[in-house]
């Protein structure tokens, strides 16, 4: 991670000179950052930073009261549906349709982004987080845990370059954890960048930098 520095060939994520406003109040300024491929960023900060918020705008779901974000040298809001299309984000809840099924929630996602739906690979990717036994029960029915694990196969099965995840290790055990960091090191392993949240220690994740917010500035 290198605060304050552009990458050489500008490739991954970067953010340049960001301010966040809630109300009147500043959340952050001046905040500069960029994360290269095989780098993952976690955002750390006391409650009321504006975490939650920086990675909105990162996504492209929040805007700044300044500053930019570009993925690739390109602004993300100039990018558009080619930035949407490389993006996979988690937020704070899993956001499946509780009536359907583990499968049934993945597949429609992937036939959602224009992608063929394909059963054996979401088995696999629901086996890898443990879900395999229970990928034909509702997911009203399941666990917070186990729809936490749910909600991240569908990032891993959407095979996207960059991840931002809001507390991805909500509600997870220690096996759960270890599954999340086992797919968080792939995808960096691969060329991913990673820019998170998380109150759990996730030191298992290779190329790991920490970008701590201010705080309130009251």
């Amino acid at each position: 991670m290198k605060p304050n520095h552009r990458s050489e060939l500008n490739a991954g994520l970067e953010a340049s000179e960001l301010e966040c406003l809630r109300g009147f109040q500043s959340l952050f300024e001046g905040l500069s950052f960029a994360v290269s491929p095989g780098e993952a960023l976690q955002v750390t900060g006391a409650n009321g930073s504006g975490k939650t918020s920086l990675l909105r705008i990162l996504c492209g779901l929040g805007l700044a009261e300044s500053g930019e974000v570009r993925w690739n040298g390109v602004p993300i809001a100039r990018a558009g549906a080619e930035y949407r299309a490389v993006l996979g984000y988690l937020g704070h809840r899993p956001a499946l349709k509780g009536e359907l099924t583990p499968r049934e929630n993945l597949r429609a996602h992937t036939t959602l982004h224009g992608k063929a739906a394909d059963d054996t690979r979401i088995l696999s990717v629901l086996e890898s987080f443990g879900i395999g036994r229970r990928h034909d029960r509702p997911c009203r029915t399941l666990s917070a845990g186990q729809q936490q694990r749910t909600a991240l196969a569908r990032i891993v099965l959407g095979d996207t370059p960059l991840w931002i995840l809001d507390e991805p290790a909500t509600a997870l055990d220690d096996g759960g954890i270890a599954c999340l960091e086992a797919a968080m090191d792939d995808r960096l392993a691969r060329g991913g960048v990673i820019v998170f949240t998380s109150h759990q220690s996730l030191e298992g994740i290779r190329s790991l930098g920490q970008l701590a917010l201010p705080g309130n500035r009251g």
